[in-house]
Parts: structure tokens; C-alpha cells; sequence
């Protein structure tokens, strides 16, 4: 069997941050099966003959469920194809490529894992932003703002992450009042620097800046959608000097 399955890590949006793995495993797939959040210049790249297929989702819509997008890897790989799974980001943070690993190994069938710039890192620092600084901050957490439907509901405690300098939350927008809440509740000083970057790394790039406790009404005022990432921290107040993007 010459099938096999990549997981490729696009980037967080800017086409130019794919790695050259991914974009040279690209050019050669048969499949390309991909995300909504990829950069759509990046499928000028596939062969043309290769077979396209969407399986994007969004919070709370999802145009092909998870098991099919399982069950198509495994077809197309059995088929003898070599496909590329191009996801936003990095496959393995919080890209459900975990997830599709499993159905092609339960499978027996072959895969690689390709990583990529995820945007939890990389919007942060187009925001100006490093999510650790020598004196700010040692440590950083990246945390999903929602829970996946179907799945047994599994809570975040939030007083965890309430002494950790730098959150860094994904998909948390919609629940950005809860968030807050939540870390207020938990100790967290209600004047720590916070920012929100929405599509980060992509020329459409917005950002809006507040204390914890305000963001949530800053948020509303800007007009923030998803996708974008929540930074709370000392860190933030580094965006100051080293806003470039």
C-alpha cells in the first residue's frame, strides 16, 4: 500500500507561515482535505488534478462531523492516495489531529504529523506580544474558551490558571463574560492587562486592549468576532513597544 495520511499544520493564517514540509507535501497530494481557517491562497498550491475537500467548522456549525472527516482519512488512504488533512494552526493544539491520528492508527494505516505555527503563539506576536518575557513572565497556558459538542462536558477550573502570568485563550470570544467571571472569581486582579487579536496574522487583523475586568465590554464596543485569541498578562503591556504588524 502506497496510501498515507499527513496531518499538516498550516499556520495561523498568513500563508507564508506554513512550513516548507507542509507546503512541499502539498504540491504532491492526490487529496487535500481542508480547514476553514486556512489561508485559501495556500490551496493554489495543490496539484491540479488533486481532489479538494472542504470540512471546515465553526463553533457551534459543523459542515462535515468529526467521525466523517475520520471516516473519509481512512477511505482515501485504503483507496491507495496520499492525502493531505490541512488544518489551522498546529494540528495537535486544539485541531482534533489527535483525534484523526487515532482513526488512521485504529485503521493500521500510515500518517505523519506535520506541525504548524499555532495561532495562540503566533497571534500574540503579530500583536506585539511575546507570551514569555525574562521578568514578566516564565510561564504561559493555552486554554480553549468552549466545550466540544458531544463530548462529555468537561469543566475548567479556572483558579488553576489564576497565578499562571500568561492565558492564552482560543475560541473564547462568545464566552468572554463567562471567562472574566470565572478568573475574577478565581483571584485574578481585576486591572491585569488583557487584549483580544482578532485573525490574528492575517491582513484583517484587529485588536482591542483593556484591563481584565473591562474587556468584555471592550470587546462589545470594537465589534470583536472570532476567530480570535485572548491574552491575559503583564505581557500584554509589551504590545506598548513592540506593536510591528
Amino acid at each position: 500500500m502506497s496510501g498515507k495520511a499527513y496531518l499538516v499544520g498550516a499556520g495561523p493564517g498568513n500563508p507564508d507561515l506554513i512550513t516548507v514540509r507542509g507546503l512541499k507535501l502539498l504540491r504532491l497530494a492526490d487529496v487535500v482535505m481542508y480547514d476553514r481557517l486556512i489561508a485559501p491562497e495556500l490551496l493554489h498550491y495543490a496539484r491540479a488534478d488533486a481532489e479538494l475537500i472542504f470540512v471546515g467548522k465553526e463553533q457551534g456549525k459543523h459542515v462535515v462531523p468529526q467521525q466523517k472527516i475520520n471516516e473519509l482519512l481512512v477511505t482515501h488512504v485504503h483507496a491507495e492516495k496520499m492525502v493531505v488533512r490541512l488544518k489551522g494552526g498546529d494540528p495537535f493544539v486544539f485541531g482534533r489531529g489527535g483525534e484523526e491520528a487515532l482513526a488512521l492508527a485504529d485503521a493500521g494505516l500510515p500518517f505523519e504529523i506535520v506541525p504548524g505555527v499555532s495561532a495562540a503563539i503566533a497571534a500574540p506576536a503579530y500583536a506585539g506580544i511575546p507570551v514569555t518575557h525574562r521578568g514578566v513572565a516564565r510561564s504561559f497556558a493555552v486554554i480553549t474558551g468552549h466545550h466540544a459538542s458531544g463530548l462529555p462536558k468537561i469543566d475548567t477550573d479556572w483558579r488553576v490558571f489564576s497565578n499562571i502570568p500568561t492565558l492564552v485563550i482560543l475560541m473564547g470570544v462568545r464566552r468572554i463574560q463567562f471567562i472574566v467571571d470565572e478568573l475574577l472569581a478565581a483571584g485574578r486582579p481585576p486591572g491585569t492587562p488583557a487584549m483580544v487579536v482578532q485573525s490574528g496574522a492575517t491582513p484583517t487583523q484587529k485588536t482591542v486592549r483593556a484591563t481584565l475586568a473591562s474587556l468584555p465590554q471592550a470587546v462589545t464596543e470594537a465589534g470583536i468576532t472570532s476567530p480570535a485569541v485572548i491574552v491575559i498578562g503583564e505581557v500584554v503591556k509589551l504590545a506598548e513597544r513592540l506593536t510591528w504588524s
